[in-house]
């Protein structure tokens, strides 16, 4: 066999090959590449939408069962109270009350953060019909006499200007007020200094007798208890924490029905009194300079439309009984917030506004930012998957190619050696031949 066959019959084995291997398999490798990378693509676009969308949810929900825990945990003091009406009026019973009426409370104690059972309610109060204190239980232990006190007069109270024996006096058997949060108001200053917001939310009813009214019977119920519904709370982790961090833009707080802050990470926002009674004036956009110069920034949401248009607006839908999702500016921040009613309700806290509301507030700046670091990982890790597929195809490539060579090889040999030298040319005749037939 000529060279020049032999060659045209090796490419022709060789293009069959190519043709029924290295094609398919390279077409495979562009479109699982192309393939992957818009994977990567779109797993990114996803992810950020998906984010997106689940935190939304998942602090909405959060913020209704938030909200209803707090309504739940405040009608088991309602309930408390009521059934202070009916133990002994006696200082042993009233002090055994309180001390059985104990719930866990997350503190700080030599820098090191644990659970201890601590007694819910700060006083208990037993006065009769002209507010004269007969029995009083402070921080778990009897009130001398000397120390009890007429409540009627509001400069006599613990914070100087409470009003609730007037505002129970007048309620009717089995009904109960109950008191704003009420606590001096922590500055600035003292907050960074460690200081932190500690007050009461009371809650009083009227007790009779054969003759009409006989007096009230109060609880203080610690503050701490209900801040803490909040206070540990990061929106978007399951995990609690001792305090959340307001920089991080990343916190829950609570509003009253007032449209006060009482509870927040950070204290010289909540609502309080100064030394004399007097409550400390929430920001206006007449007052929020010099307040803030001062350290002293407590929020009233009805008063902060000069920061936000949507604040009033927020605290307004709320108090209309309603859940819901928003975007309001604060402090330069774009700030994201889902919020809750606390639907619990008594003889001057009414539907639908009831105790306040829980809120679920993100900074979007920042968390844009968490989210477009998890979208560029996704991406290096599809880029990655992409550059290894693409360098194993590459390989087996080869490999095949390779292989293809010996097996063209090997098929070429044995056509080769199945042929018989000569034998591809069976008609031809040599010269002697020819020869000999002329004769």
């Amino acid at each position: 066999m000529s060279e020049t066959k032999k060659n045209k019959q090796f490419s022709t084995i060789g293009g069959v090959f190519f043709l029924l291997i290295v094609i398919p398999l390279s077409l495979m490798a562009f479109l699982i590449a192309n393939g992957m990378f818009k994977l990567g693509v779109t797993i990114k676009e996803r992810a950020v939408d998906v984010l997106d969308q689940k935190s939304q949810q998942e602090m909405k929900i959060r913020a209704v069962n938030t909200a209803d825990e707090v309504a739940s945990f405040l009608m088991g003091s309602k309930k408390d109270l009521l059934i202070a009406t009916i133990i002994p009026a006696t200082e042993t019973a009233y002090k055994q009350f309180v001390l059985e009426s104990k719930k866990p409370l997350w503190i700080e104690e030599k820098k090191k953060v644990k659970q201890v059972l601590i007694p819910l309610y700060k006083e208990m109060s037993l006065t009769d019909k002209n507010g004269k204190e007969l029995i009083k239980i402070v921080d778990g232990k009897v009130a001398s006499a000397a120390k009890l006190i007429n409540v009627s007069n509001p400069a006599n109270t613990t914070y100087k200007t409470e009003d609730y024996f007037a505002k129970t006096q007048v309620l009717n058997k089995g009904e109960v007020y109950v008191s704003p949060v009420t606590g001096w108001y922590v500055s600035k200053a003292a907050f960074m200094n460690g200081a932190r917001f500690s007050g009461v939310v009371r809650l009083a009813t009227p007790i009779f007798n054969k003759e009409g009214f006989a007096g009230i019977i109060t609880l203080a119920l610690d503050y701490r208890f209900l801040a803490q519904f909040t206070d540990h709370i990061i929106p978007t982790q399951a995990e609690q924490v001792f305090e959340a961090n307001a920089s991080t833009g990343n916190y829950a707080y609570m509003i009253d029905n007032r449209g006060f802050v009482i509870s927040h990470p950070n204290d010289y926002h909540i609502v309080g009194l100064n030394n004399n009674g007097a409550p400390v004036p929430a920001l206006t956009e007449q007052n929020a300079a010099n307040l803030t110069r001062k350290g002293e920034e407590v929020l009233n949401l009805y008063q902060l439309s000069f920061m936000d248009p949507n604040l009033p607006k927020i605290a307004k839908d709320a108090a209309s009984g309603n859940s819901g999702i928003t975007i309001y500016k604060f402090g330069g921040h774009t700030k994201f917030v889902a919020y809750a009613p606390i639907k619990f309700y008594t003889s001057n806290i009414t539907p639908p506004a009831g105790f306040g509301w829980v809120a679920m507030g993100l900074d979007v700046e920042k968390y844009n930012e968490a989210v477009m670091k998890v979208s560029k990982n996704i991406d290096k890790e599809a880029k990655a998957w992409t550059a290894t597929i693409i360098f194993i195809l590459i390989v087996s490539m080869i490999i095949l190619f390779l292989i293809m060579l010996l097996l063209v090889r090997g098929i070429h040999r044995s056509l080769n050696a199945a042929v018989p030298e000569g034998s591809e040319n069976p008609l031809s005749f040599d010269d002697d031949d020819e020869e000999e037939d002329d004769r």
